[in-house]
């Protein structure tokens, strides 16, 4: 337990000074109040309701990686994403379907991070030669491509796949995703 007090202290007086309090520095606060009045069970359950908050905030920050649609192109933000996440073991995920202007082509982009999906199917991106799937590059970026599929695998932890008909299409759009960005992410 003194691990995790200790790291909301260390979190509560590494956030920035500001006039007013908000939500999870407050929240901090309580939890190392009840801790240190002997109600450990409260404790853990503030410190659980701020550990949420900033996941919120984190999976916000993450969505911020879908690259906007490209010119003459529509993009609709999969708001229904993190939801279905809880369901399947947590982590973050961003999504976004992509229409061309006259609609006749369109992708979508699914990144996932930190979720037990992300090993499973980051073993058929590190394997996709041997698995008989095409291999491309995207400067040092390993991308696989298979039926209308291109993913890639960002520092073992993030999934990106983006699916369409069109393979060109397909490697455009995952030339437009921030690998350098994605690879910092969260840490």
């Amino acid at each position: 337990m003194n691990r995790f007090v200790s790291a909301a202290l260390a979190l509560s007086l590494a956030l920035p000074a500001i006039s007013h309090a908000d939500e999870i520095s407050d929240t901090l606060q309580a939890a190392l109040e009840a801790y240190n009045d002997g109600d450990v069970q409260y404790a853990l359950e503030e410190l659980e309701f701020a550990r949420q908050k900033m996941k919120a905030i984190q999976a916000e920050a993450f969505k911020q990686f879908l690259p906007e649609a490209p010119e003459g192109w529509d993009r609709q933000l999969d708001d229904d994403m993190q939801a279905g996440l809880a369901m399947m073991g947590g982590g973050m995920g961003a999504g976004a379907s992509y229409t061309s202007e006259d609609r006749s082509q369109s992708y979508s982009i699914t990144m996932m991070a930190d979720n037990a999906m992300v090993s499973t199917m980051g073993g058929m991106v590190t394997n996709a030669a041997a698995m008989g799937m095409k291999l491309e590059r995207i400067g040092r970026q390993r991308v696989a491509l298979n039926d209308g599929q291109a993913m890639a695998l960002v520092n073992n932890r993030i999934l990106i796949t983006i699916e369409g008909q069109d393979e060109e299409l397909l490697m455009d759009a995952m030339g437009r995703i921030d690998f350098e960005g994605l690879s910092n992410f969260g840490q």
